[in-house]
């Protein structure tokens, strides 16, 4: 068995593993990688001297549906926001039937965690990869200009890190994920990927001038994945995510996942782990799928004002039933709850929510209002 790890750590890193499919441009030096890509960039803009000039703030990141503490229009200047993702490649079970995925995680979470900042800060990131992992990985962020939004500049192999900073010039929630050479579809869908949320500097308005303020914020990530099955159908499982490569991408390529659900696993957000509200409680849902088109509704609810693509330079549509977010895209949408009682909050593709697991519950207390319904004649016999 030792023999067998120590043939696929080396032989992920070399790209000779995965049946082939990978090319000798996994074989770099992030270093040098990263030298050669920051040359063919200069003149760069933002002198070391004006930065030292701007106040750091560490984060700490939280696991989500949870998102850690902000404010939500800029106090003072721009920032430089520090943040540290862990990559942590772990064993996750998505359903009550034990399945197991070899998942790639960003600390250790499906989705990874979201980050906020205000437009104009520096996100300032340290990039961990833990020596106990056995893969490459980098960090592609959709709200960094240049660079495959980092990606170029982050390839980490285990036992390395590295430190990315990048300028959020654009407004909104867009998504962050993984995204290695030859290898991106997989750990895209292995659980790699998370959202990062750059308010403007005056926090969220209507689009014509009305400020728009949340008490609470919840972020959802919508993941796809594609488990191998045996011979009799079963569910098979594996020592590594080296040894499920060839069977999971042979599952990938059909376009067609085995399980569709919020934050990592089947009922992750339901039950005792549902998101909680308060009759008049304005709630904040940011959404992110990575890789596939998504349709998120509320159940019994609405999307007062969403920004369904993500980004608040656009006016929100207002009063959706239903919003559509693309593969690859962030969005989200603002809610105060005006009844108790349990909330659906699924994917509208029904089948994916009822059958695959995309499906999640608020938990929502408080007094019932008549006049917003009612039963006028309850259910009986004619």
């Amino acid at each position: 068995m030792t023999n067998t790890l120590q043939m696929t750590r080396r032989t992920m890193l070399t790209g000779a593993a995965v049946a082939g499919a990978l090319t000798p441009i996994l074989i770099v030096n992030s270093s040098a990688h990263a030298e050669e890509v920051m040359a063919a960039n200069a003149p760069r803009k933002a002198p070391a001297a004006d930065l030292a000039k701007l106040q750091r703030e560490k984060v700490e990141l939280v696991k989500p549906p949870f998102v850690h503490s902000h404010s939500q229009k800029a106090e003072g200047g721009p920032k430089i926001k520090e943040f540290t993702l862990t990559i942590q490649e772990k064993k996750m079970v998505l359903d009550k039937d034990g399945t197991e995925v070899n998942a790639m995680t960003f600390d250790g979470s499906v989705p990874g965690p979201l980050m906020v900042v205000h437009q104009d800060d520096y996100v300032e990131l340290t990039l961990v990869n833990p020596e106990t992992n056995t893969m490459q990985h980098n960090i592609d962020f959709h709200a960094a200009t240049g660079g495959l939004g980092g990606g170029a500049l982050t390839v980490v192999n285990p036992g390395e890190s590295t430190v990315l900073r990048f300028k959020a010039t654009k407004a909104g929630v867009f998504v962050y994920h993984c995204a290695p050479p030859g290898m991106v579809p997989w750990h895209v869908t292995s659980g790699m990927n998370g959202a990062i949320m750059v308010l403007p500097r005056e926090g969220l308005t209507d689009g014509h001038g009305k400020p728009l303020v949340y008490d609470k914020i919840y972020y959802v990530g919508e993941q796809d994945f594609y488990i191998p099955r045996d011979e009799n159908g079963k569910f098979k499982k594996y020592d590594s995510p080296g040894e499920a490569y060839e069977d999971t991408l042979a599952v990938m390529r059909t376009l067609t996942p085995t399980h569709v659900v919020f934050n990592g696993a089947v009922g992750a957000l339901t039950g005792e782990n549902a998101m909680t509200a308060k009759v008049g409680e304005t709630v904040l849902i940011v959404h992110s799928q990575a890789n596939r088109d998504t349709r998120p509704h509320l159940i019994g609810g609405h999307g007062e004002y969403v920004w369904a693509t993500g980004k608040f330079a656009n006016v929100p549509d207002i009063d959706q039933e239903t919003w559509f977010i693309p593969g690859g895209t962030a969005g989200a949408a603002l809610y105060t709850f005006a009844q108790p009682g349990i909330y659906a909050y699924v994917n509208h593709n029904l089948i994916e929510a009822f059958e695959l697991g995309a499906a999640a519950h608020f938990k929502v207390t408080g007094d019932w209002n008549d006049d917003l319904m009612t039963s006028v004649k309850s259910p009986s016999a004619s």
